[in-house]
């Protein structure tokens, strides 16, 4: 099966949204700027996507408006790659801080898996 130039094209910014997302939420594990790290990585996204699909679909009309046509498909999947990266690197554990979440009405009845830690402030 063959990929239409502008799927490609899509498939290669969101891999690099992912590559980046994941670099960046392991670097936030050992120091606070590493989410900075894969935010500067995006400068980098028209030499990954001319690497990988090596033609330009015809919305964009040269390589400096690659930055341009791929951001927001980029940062939601940075966004998302970072955080899910970095929630499990540091093996995030949720608290209740409410009786009356829906967190903590779940924990109560046993539909969780997470341990039960509750801080109650006011």
């Amino acid at each position: 099966m063959k990929l239409a130039i502008e799927h490609k094209f899509s498939l290669t910014v969101y891999a690099w949204g992912l590559i980046t997302g994941i670099i960046s939420g392991a670097l936030a594990t050992k120091f606070e700027g590493g989410w900075i790290v894969g935010l500067l990585m995006y400068v980098f996204i028209d030499k990954f996507v001319m690497a990988v699909v090596k033609e330009l679909p015809p919305d964009v009309p040269d390589e400096r408006a690659i930055l341009k046509k791929g951001f927001w498909g980029w940062a939601l999947f940075w966004l998302y790659f970072t955080m899910l990266s970095y929630s499990l690197l540091t093996n995030f554990q949720p608290v209740c801080y409410s009786n009356q979440s829906l967190l903590c009405k779940m924990m109560q009845s046993g539909n969780t898996s997470v341990n039960r830690v509750v801080n109650f402030t006011g």
